[in-house]
Protein backbone atom coordinates (compact mmCIF):
# COMPACT_ATOMS: atom_id res chain seq x y z
CA UNK A 1 0.00 0.00 0.00
CA UNK A 2 3.13 2.39 -0.11
CA UNK A 3 2.04 3.99 -3.09
CA UNK A 4 -1.52 4.73 -1.72
CA UNK A 5 0.12 6.46 1.61
CA UNK A 6 2.66 8.60 -0.92
CA UNK A 7 -0.72 9.68 -2.69
CA UNK A 8 -2.34 10.60 0.30
CA UNK A 9 0.10 12.40 1.60
CA UNK A 10 0.47 14.18 -1.67
CA UNK A 11 -3.40 14.96 -1.79
CA UNK A 12 -3.14 15.45 1.88
CA UNK A 13 -0.56 18.83 0.99
CA UNK A 14 -2.28 20.04 -1.84
CA UNK A 15 -5.68 20.30 0.44
CA UNK A 16 -3.44 22.09 2.57
CA UNK A 17 -2.47 24.72 0.26
CA UNK A 18 -5.87 25.17 -1.27
CA UNK A 19 -7.33 25.93 1.78
CA UNK A 20 -4.63 28.72 2.47
CA UNK A 21 -6.14 30.24 -0.73
CA UNK A 22 -9.58 29.93 -0.21
CA UNK A 23 -10.14 30.23 3.66
CA UNK A 24 -12.41 33.07 2.84
CA UNK A 25 -14.80 30.85 0.86
CA UNK A 26 -17.10 29.58 3.42
CA UNK A 27 -19.05 27.67 0.95
CA UNK A 28 -15.92 24.92 0.45
CA UNK A 29 -15.65 25.64 4.59
CA UNK A 30 -19.14 24.87 5.01
CA UNK A 31 -18.60 21.72 2.21
CA UNK A 32 -16.11 20.20 4.23
CA UNK A 33 -17.44 20.06 7.39
CA UNK A 34 -20.41 18.20 5.83
CA UNK A 35 -17.95 15.97 4.30
CA UNK A 36 -16.17 15.19 7.97
CA UNK A 37 -19.28 14.81 9.48
CA UNK A 38 -20.82 12.67 7.13
CA UNK A 39 -17.77 9.82 7.14
CA UNK A 40 -14.85 9.02 9.49
CA UNK A 41 -11.84 9.18 7.56
CA UNK A 42 -8.95 6.99 8.07
CA UNK A 43 -5.53 9.13 9.09
CA UNK A 44 -3.65 10.15 6.25
CA UNK A 45 -0.02 9.65 6.59
CA UNK A 46 3.22 9.04 4.47
CA UNK A 47 5.82 6.40 4.65
CA UNK A 48 8.11 8.47 6.45
CA UNK A 49 5.56 9.40 9.00
CA UNK A 50 4.15 5.87 9.91
CA UNK A 51 4.98 4.88 13.43
CA UNK A 52 5.18 1.91 15.50
CA UNK A 53 2.37 2.74 17.69
CA UNK A 54 0.39 3.59 14.76
CA UNK A 55 1.44 -0.15 13.34
CA UNK A 56 -0.55 -1.05 17.08
CA UNK A 57 -4.12 -3.36 16.76
CA UNK A 58 -6.95 -1.49 17.04
CA UNK A 59 -9.07 -1.06 20.27
CA UNK A 60 -12.52 -0.30 20.75
CA UNK A 61 -13.80 2.54 21.93
CA UNK A 62 -15.40 3.35 25.16
CA UNK A 63 -19.06 5.22 25.59
CA UNK A 64 -20.39 7.21 28.75
CA UNK A 65 -23.40 8.00 27.92
CA UNK A 66 -25.85 6.22 30.25
CA UNK A 67 -28.35 6.21 26.99
CA UNK A 68 -26.51 4.51 25.03
CA UNK A 69 -27.58 0.84 23.96
CA UNK A 70 -24.29 -1.19 24.21
CA UNK A 71 -25.33 -4.66 24.51
CA UNK A 72 -23.73 -5.55 27.82
CA UNK A 73 -27.02 -7.11 29.20
CA UNK A 74 -26.79 -9.39 25.90
CA UNK A 75 -30.55 -8.31 24.65
CA UNK A 76 -31.11 -8.00 21.05
CA UNK A 77 -34.56 -8.89 20.60
CA UNK A 78 -34.98 -5.41 18.69
CA UNK A 79 -32.62 -5.90 16.11
CA UNK A 80 -32.87 -8.66 13.26
CA UNK A 81 -30.46 -9.58 10.03
CA UNK A 82 -32.31 -8.48 7.11
CA UNK A 83 -31.74 -10.91 4.14
CA UNK A 84 -34.71 -10.84 2.01
CA UNK A 85 -33.44 -8.35 -0.57
CA UNK A 86 -31.28 -9.66 -3.34
CA UNK A 87 -27.77 -8.34 -2.51
CA UNK A 88 -28.40 -8.94 1.13
CA UNK A 89 -25.74 -11.04 2.93
CA UNK A 90 -27.61 -13.95 5.04
CA UNK A 91 -26.68 -14.36 8.51
CA UNK A 92 -27.71 -14.94 12.33
CA UNK A 93 -27.04 -11.68 15.05
CA UNK A 94 -25.78 -12.66 18.63
CA UNK A 95 -24.33 -10.84 21.34
CA UNK A 96 -20.50 -11.20 21.36
CA UNK A 97 -17.53 -10.07 22.88
CA UNK A 98 -14.85 -8.19 20.89
CA UNK A 99 -11.76 -7.08 22.18
CA UNK A 100 -13.09 -7.52 25.69
CA UNK A 101 -16.38 -5.61 24.93
CA UNK A 102 -19.57 -7.07 24.29
CA UNK A 103 -21.08 -5.73 20.70
CA UNK A 104 -24.01 -7.08 18.25
CA UNK A 105 -22.36 -9.29 16.08
CA UNK A 106 -23.86 -10.25 12.50
CA UNK A 107 -22.11 -13.61 11.39
CA UNK A 108 -21.97 -13.31 7.71
CA UNK A 109 -22.48 -17.24 6.47
CA UNK A 110 -20.82 -16.24 3.47
CA UNK A 111 -23.30 -17.88 1.59
CA UNK A 112 -23.89 -14.82 -1.03
CA UNK A 113 -20.95 -13.93 -3.31
CA UNK A 114 -18.53 -10.60 -1.87
CA UNK A 115 -19.10 -8.47 -5.77
CA UNK A 116 -22.43 -6.34 -4.44
CA UNK A 117 -23.06 -8.15 -1.14
CA UNK A 118 -24.60 -5.68 1.37
CA UNK A 119 -24.36 -6.65 5.10
CA UNK A 120 -27.82 -5.49 6.71
CA UNK A 121 -28.86 -5.03 9.97
CA UNK A 122 -32.66 -4.08 10.96
CA UNK A 123 -33.05 -1.67 14.10
CA UNK A 124 -36.59 -1.52 16.26
CA UNK A 125 -36.72 1.86 18.17
CA UNK A 126 -40.01 1.10 20.07
CA UNK A 127 -38.57 -1.58 22.24
CA UNK A 128 -35.30 1.55 22.69
CA UNK A 129 -36.77 4.78 23.51
CA UNK A 130 -40.74 4.14 22.73
CA UNK A 131 -42.86 6.15 21.00
CA UNK A 132 -42.61 9.49 22.40
CA UNK A 133 -38.49 9.06 22.35
CA UNK A 134 -38.80 8.02 18.56
CA UNK A 135 -40.90 11.26 17.76
CA UNK A 136 -37.85 13.38 19.10
CA UNK A 137 -35.15 11.30 17.57
CA UNK A 138 -33.04 14.11 15.16
CA UNK A 139 -29.87 11.67 14.90
CA UNK A 140 -28.28 8.33 15.42
CA UNK A 141 -24.70 7.50 16.59
CA UNK A 142 -23.17 4.41 16.28
CA UNK A 143 -19.60 2.19 16.29
CA UNK A 144 -19.19 -0.49 13.57
CA UNK A 145 -16.35 -3.15 13.71
CA UNK A 146 -15.64 -5.56 11.12
CA UNK A 147 -13.54 -8.75 11.82
CA UNK A 148 -11.94 -10.97 8.64
CA UNK A 149 -12.95 -14.45 8.78
CA UNK A 150 -10.49 -15.48 5.66
CA UNK A 151 -7.30 -14.88 4.03
CA UNK A 152 -9.10 -13.10 1.09
CA UNK A 153 -8.13 -9.98 0.83
CA UNK A 154 -5.54 -8.60 -2.16
CA UNK A 155 -3.46 -5.57 -1.22
CA UNK A 156 -0.80 -3.79 -2.97
CA UNK A 157 1.56 -5.52 -0.99
CA UNK A 158 0.00 -9.11 -0.60
CA UNK A 159 -2.27 -11.13 -1.34
CA UNK A 160 -4.10 -14.02 0.86
CA UNK A 161 -3.86 -11.05 3.70
CA UNK A 162 -6.55 -11.76 6.95
CA UNK A 163 -8.04 -8.38 6.78
CA UNK A 164 -11.42 -6.57 6.07
CA UNK A 165 -10.19 -4.40 4.07
CA UNK A 166 -11.93 -0.79 3.15
CA UNK A 167 -14.80 -0.02 5.51
CA UNK A 168 -18.10 2.13 4.73
CA UNK A 169 -21.95 1.96 4.19
CA UNK A 170 -25.22 3.74 5.04
CA UNK A 171 -28.23 3.22 5.85
CA UNK A 172 -31.75 4.46 5.90
CA UNK A 173 -35.43 4.16 7.12
CA UNK A 174 -39.63 4.65 6.35
CA UNK A 175 -40.37 8.30 8.09
CA UNK A 176 -43.32 9.51 8.72
CA UNK A 177 -44.11 11.25 5.63
CA UNK A 178 -45.90 9.14 3.41
CA UNK A 179 -43.72 5.96 4.24
CA UNK A 180 -41.53 7.90 2.53
CA UNK A 181 -37.97 6.08 2.79
CA UNK A 182 -34.94 8.19 3.76
CA UNK A 183 -31.36 7.51 2.87
CA UNK A 184 -29.44 8.62 5.91
CA UNK A 185 -25.76 10.07 4.53
CA UNK A 186 -22.81 7.41 4.20
CA UNK A 187 -19.77 6.33 6.43
CA UNK A 188 -16.72 5.51 5.70
CA UNK A 189 -13.51 4.60 7.45
CA UNK A 190 -10.45 3.53 6.38
CA UNK A 191 -8.23 0.71 4.66
CA UNK A 192 -7.55 -2.24 7.78
CA UNK A 193 -4.50 -4.25 7.73
CA UNK A 194 -5.39 -6.19 11.17
CA UNK A 195 -7.50 -8.79 11.31
CA UNK A 196 -10.06 -6.56 12.86
CA UNK A 197 -10.65 -2.66 11.82
CA UNK A 198 -11.07 -0.33 14.40
CA UNK A 199 -14.05 1.99 15.41
CA UNK A 200 -15.86 3.68 12.47
CA UNK A 201 -17.84 6.03 14.09
CA UNK A 202 -21.47 6.45 12.40
CA UNK A 203 -24.07 9.27 12.19
CA UNK A 204 -27.28 8.97 10.63
CA UNK A 205 -29.38 12.66 11.01
CA UNK A 206 -32.49 13.68 10.05
CA UNK A 207 -31.61 16.69 7.96
CA UNK A 208 -35.45 16.78 6.54
CA UNK A 209 -37.20 16.16 9.47
CA UNK A 210 -38.50 20.32 9.43
CA UNK A 211 -40.19 18.96 6.52
CA UNK A 212 -41.76 15.65 8.07
CA UNK A 213 -39.13 13.00 7.26
CA UNK A 214 -38.94 11.97 10.67
CA UNK A 215 -40.53 9.49 13.31
CA UNK A 216 -43.56 10.34 15.20
CA UNK A 217 -45.71 8.68 18.25
CA UNK A 218 -48.23 7.23 15.64
CA UNK A 219 -46.06 5.19 14.13
CA UNK A 220 -46.25 1.46 14.65
CA UNK A 221 -43.07 -0.03 14.34
CA UNK A 222 -40.17 3.13 13.22
CA UNK A 223 -37.10 1.58 12.95
CA UNK A 224 -33.78 1.94 10.58
CA UNK A 225 -31.54 -0.10 8.35
CA UNK A 226 -27.46 -0.12 9.02
CA UNK A 227 -25.68 -1.21 5.78
CA UNK A 228 -22.24 -2.19 5.47
CA UNK A 229 -21.24 -2.21 1.33
CA UNK A 230 -18.00 -2.92 -1.01
CA UNK A 231 -17.23 -6.15 1.61
CA UNK A 232 -13.20 -7.35 0.35
CA UNK A 233 -13.20 -9.85 2.03
CA UNK A 234 -15.25 -12.55 4.07
CA UNK A 235 -16.26 -11.18 7.31
CA UNK A 236 -18.45 -10.16 10.01
CA UNK A 237 -19.66 -6.78 11.26
CA UNK A 238 -20.38 -5.56 15.02
CA UNK A 239 -22.27 -2.88 15.98
CA UNK A 240 -21.91 -0.40 19.68
CA UNK A 241 -22.45 2.30 21.33
CA UNK A 242 -26.07 3.20 19.59
CA UNK A 243 -27.12 6.84 20.90
CA UNK A 244 -30.44 8.46 19.95
CA UNK A 245 -30.43 12.26 20.44
CA UNK A 246 -33.07 15.45 19.79
CA UNK A 247 -32.82 18.42 18.51
CA UNK A 248 -30.73 19.79 21.10
CA UNK A 249 -28.15 17.50 21.06
CA UNK A 250 -29.13 15.58 23.96
CA UNK A 251 -29.15 11.58 24.53
CA UNK A 252 -32.76 10.48 24.66
CA UNK A 253 -33.02 8.36 27.66
CA UNK A 254 -33.85 4.72 26.95
CA UNK A 255 -37.36 3.37 28.29
CA UNK A 256 -35.23 -0.11 29.72
CA UNK A 257 -32.25 1.44 30.94
CA UNK A 258 -30.77 -0.66 34.04
CA UNK A 259 -33.35 -3.44 33.07
CA UNK A 260 -32.84 -7.25 31.19
CA UNK A 261 -35.50 -8.41 29.49
CA UNK A 262 -35.68 -10.90 32.41
CA UNK A 263 -36.40 -8.52 34.81
CA UNK A 264 -38.93 -6.78 32.61
CA UNK A 265 -40.65 -10.12 32.29
CA UNK A 266 -40.71 -10.80 35.84
CA UNK A 267 -42.21 -7.64 36.54
CA UNK A 268 -44.97 -7.69 34.10
CA UNK A 269 -45.53 -11.23 35.73
CA UNK A 270 -45.17 -9.93 39.54
CA UNK A 271 -48.16 -7.35 38.58
CA UNK A 272 -49.99 -9.60 36.81
CA UNK A 273 -50.06 -12.16 40.31
CA UNK A 274 -50.88 -9.13 41.93
CA UNK A 275 -53.76 -8.25 40.20
CA UNK A 276 -55.61 -11.44 40.19
CA UNK A 277 -54.83 -11.90 43.59
CA UNK A 278 -56.73 -8.72 44.15
CA UNK A 279 -59.30 -9.77 41.24
CA UNK A 280 -59.60 -13.03 43.49
CA UNK A 281 -59.88 -10.80 47.11
CA UNK A 282 -62.42 -8.70 45.42
CA UNK A 283 -64.84 -11.49 44.19
CA UNK A 284 -64.55 -13.11 47.32
CA UNK A 285 -65.62 -10.24 49.54
CA UNK A 286 -68.29 -9.42 47.16
CA UNK A 287 -69.88 -12.73 46.94
CA UNK A 288 -69.66 -13.02 51.20
CA UNK A 289 -71.38 -9.50 51.00
CA UNK A 290 -74.01 -10.89 48.48
CA UNK A 291 -74.57 -14.17 50.97
CA UNK A 292 -74.70 -12.11 53.46
CA UNK A 293 -77.76 -9.95 51.40
CA UNK A 294 -79.51 -12.80 50.53
CA UNK A 295 -79.12 -14.96 54.28
CA UNK A 296 -80.93 -10.94 55.69
CA UNK A 297 -83.47 -11.63 53.11
CA UNK A 298 -84.33 -14.60 53.83
CA UNK A 299 -84.03 -13.88 57.34
CA UNK A 300 -86.56 -11.03 57.46
CA UNK A 301 -89.30 -13.18 54.93
CA UNK A 302 -89.46 -15.75 57.39
CA UNK A 303 -89.84 -13.48 60.37
CA UNK A 304 -92.76 -11.59 58.57
CA UNK A 305 -94.16 -15.16 57.45
CA UNK A 306 -94.04 -16.06 60.94
CA UNK A 307 -95.45 -12.74 62.72
CA UNK A 308 -98.59 -13.13 59.89
CA UNK A 309 -99.06 -16.54 60.29
CA UNK A 310 -99.55 -15.79 64.37
CA UNK A 311 -101.84 -12.41 63.79
CA UNK A 312 -105.61 -12.34 64.27
CA UNK A 313 -105.67 -10.73 60.67
CA UNK A 314 -104.23 -13.71 59.57
CA UNK A 315 -106.67 -16.06 61.46
CA UNK A 316 -109.72 -14.29 59.86
CA UNK A 317 -108.41 -14.25 56.54
CA UNK A 318 -107.33 -17.76 56.41
CA UNK A 319 -111.18 -18.52 57.93
CA UNK A 320 -112.83 -16.62 54.75
CA UNK A 321 -110.90 -18.88 52.34
CA UNK A 322 -111.55 -21.83 54.07
CA UNK A 323 -115.47 -20.57 54.04
CA UNK A 324 -115.19 -20.06 50.48
CA UNK A 325 -113.06 -23.37 49.35
CA UNK A 326 -115.88 -25.12 51.06
CA UNK A 327 -118.65 -23.13 49.12
CA UNK A 328 -116.63 -23.61 45.86
CA UNK A 329 -117.17 -27.44 46.29
CA UNK A 330 -120.31 -27.13 47.15
CA UNK A 331 -121.22 -25.58 44.05
CA UNK A 332 -118.70 -27.25 41.45
CA UNK A 333 -120.46 -30.50 43.23
CA UNK A 334 -123.92 -28.65 42.22
CA UNK A 335 -122.81 -27.71 38.73
CA UNK A 336 -121.58 -31.02 38.16
CA UNK A 337 -125.04 -33.01 39.31
CA UNK A 338 -126.67 -30.66 36.85
CA UNK A 339 -124.18 -31.16 34.14
CA UNK A 340 -125.53 -34.95 34.38
CA UNK A 341 -128.96 -34.60 34.62
CA UNK A 342 -128.92 -32.51 31.74
CA UNK A 343 -127.08 -34.82 29.90
CA UNK A 344 -129.19 -37.74 30.66
CA UNK A 345 -132.23 -35.77 29.58
CA UNK A 346 -130.78 -34.86 26.33
CA UNK A 347 -130.13 -38.39 25.98
CA UNK A 348 -133.69 -40.19 26.92
CA UNK A 349 -134.57 -37.24 24.31
CA UNK A 350 -132.56 -38.84 21.62
CA UNK A 351 -133.68 -42.14 22.35
CA UNK A 352 -137.54 -41.08 21.78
Amino acid sequence: MEYRRIMAGAAALVLAVCAAGCADKKDSSTKSEETTEATTAAEVTTEEDTTEEEKQPPTPVDCDDPNAVTFDDGVFDFASAKSDDPDCASGELSVEELMGNKMLKFTDDNTVPLSGKVQKIDIRVLPLIGAEGAAKVRRIEFDLYAQATADGLKTDDAEGVRAPGWIGGGGGTVTADNDKWYDFQAFEGGEYDFETSGPVHAKFKFLLADSGQCWTEDMEDPNFLIMRWGVANESDIYIDNIVFYDEDDNSIPLISSGSTADELKEEAEKAADELKAEAEKAKDELMAESEQKFADLKADYEKAKSELENSAEYADIKAKIDEAEKKLKEDTAKAQEAIEEASKMIEDARNK
